[in-house]
């Protein structure tokens, strides 16, 4: 009982220094660490091939996941970081492959339950779609300066 606390505080903890999740409130970011499951995966392991279907997404509790697009790093995520969240809103190709660097602690979101959690929490779908826009403007800004 009190490891189930405590792994549900360090989940809030981390989920409210999510930029996907800031403006939530603390009530919000529990719904979303229920609808969440915790899973442990160890160094070397592959959370998402690019190119392969998707239906979560994960957010880093602890530990280090590397991103590569075409077999390139382009970022390495920590505690906070989130991947994966585009195949939550369309079901669409993963963009990426993510590996975990060293053994890592995640939040696990499926789709069906990330609908949900939209449903109940509204202040998150515009959270999300700021997180977008913010993420199309910067590649905007990178192709076209």
């Amino acid at each position: 009982m009190v490891a189930a606390m405590a792994s549900m505080n360090k989940q809030l903890e981390t989920l409210s220094g999510v930029p996907l999740f800031v403006g939530c409130s603390k009530k919000d970011l529990a719904k979303i660490a229920k609808a969440s499951d915790e899973i442990d995966r160890r160094a070397g392991a592959v959370l998402m091939e690019q190119d392969r279907p998707g239906r979560e997404a994960f957010v880093v509790l602890e530990g280090e996941v590397v991103v590569r697009r075409n077999n390139r790093k382009v970022s390495t995520l920590g505690p906070g970081g989130v991947i994966g969240e585009l195949s939550l809103l369309d079901n669409g190709p993963r963009t990426a492959t993510a590996t975990c660097e060293t053994d890592c602690v995640l939040l696990v979101i499926d789709h069906r339950r990330f609908g949900a959690v939209l449903d109940a929490v509204p202040v998150m779908s515009k959270k999300v779609m700021q997180n977008l826009a913010g993420k199309i403007r910067d590649l905007d800004k990178r192709a076209y300066g």
